[in-house]
């Protein structure tokens, strides 16, 4: 399988042969395991106060004779609040009352983290790299590219130190997904939840380690970029979802081939 190399000015230059994993047949299950593995990681474990609901006076007597007794009053017999003159207030303490605790808490002990075998994982990551490299998923997954993908960006663009001129090279290879994540942001404005701008997902960048990249790209709107060394499911197929479109860089390429085959 061949990819084509894109120049800063969007041109052809030239093409080149991709490593054996991206024949593969992509299975999408085992990709969006490993998504809810890596996902997992990022929740945060609940738990409740020992005291919670209990910092009051309420109390229950159930004795007849005792002062405060509940019994022959013709109320719920449920703990409540002590008032003045051994008068009764509200009911507290138990789940069904306004200030109680809750029946069923979370528990800080509760499993919240799926796990997976690495040789399981490392065959998902080799997943979520073949995908990258099927027209059909891509478009699937709502990108819009005419061009054969993976995109192979030559050894100029690891040169650029300016966004501008990253996003104006990108703009000649990619217009169109590009437009399509800019025209569709939308704003959550929530009560709950502060005003955010959601940006759709576009091209992901795969580049060397220590490539000026990795700060020219990463403010584009839309545009992930990462080191090849830290190349992960959720970036390759986000949501679960795989088939991003993804450009790597020709020093990414040769890098990614020579440690997956170490690796291997």
């Amino acid at each position: 399988m061949k990819a084509d190399i894109y120049d800063i000015n969007g041109k052809k230059v030239g093409d080149v042969l991709l490593p054996k994993f991206f024949d593969q047949p992509v299975r999408q299950d085992i990709i969006k395991r490993a998504y809810l593995h890596e996902t997992s990681y990022s929740y945060q474990p609940k738990g409740t106060d020992p005291m919670a609901g209990m910092k009051t006076s309420a109390d229950y007597l159930g004795r007849k004779e005792s002062y405060r007794s509940m019994k022959n009053r013709g109320q719920s017999k449920v703990p409540r609040e002590k008032l003045p003159e051994g008068r009764q207030g509200n009911a507290r303490v138990i789940p069904s009352t306004v200030g109680g605790r809750r029946a069923h808490p979370p528990r800080v002990e509760k499993r919240i983290i799926e796990r997976m075998n690495k040789k399981e994982y490392f065959k998902a990551l080799l997943n979520s790299i073949a995908a990258t490299a099927h027209v059909k998923l891509v478009n699937m997954r709502g990108h819009k590219f005419n061009g054969n993908v993976p995109i192979i960006l030559s050894d100029d663009f690891e040169k650029l130190n300016k966004t501008k001129d990253v996003n104006n090279a990108l703009l000649k290879i990619a217009h169109d997904d590009m437009l399509r994540s800019r025209d569709g942001r939308k704003k959550n404005n929530a009560r709950a939840v502060k005003s955010r701008t959601y940006v759709p997902r576009s091209i992901l960048i795969i580049t060397d380690n220590e490539s000026p990249l990795l700060k020219t790209a990463k403010n584009i709107p839309g545009i992930d970029v990462v080191p090849v060394d830290e190349v992960n499911v959720s970036l390759l197929a986000p949501g679960g979802k795989p088939a991003r479109l993804t450009a790597f860089t020709q020093g990414a390429i040769k890098k990614l081939s020579e440690m997956i085959t170490v690796v291997g």
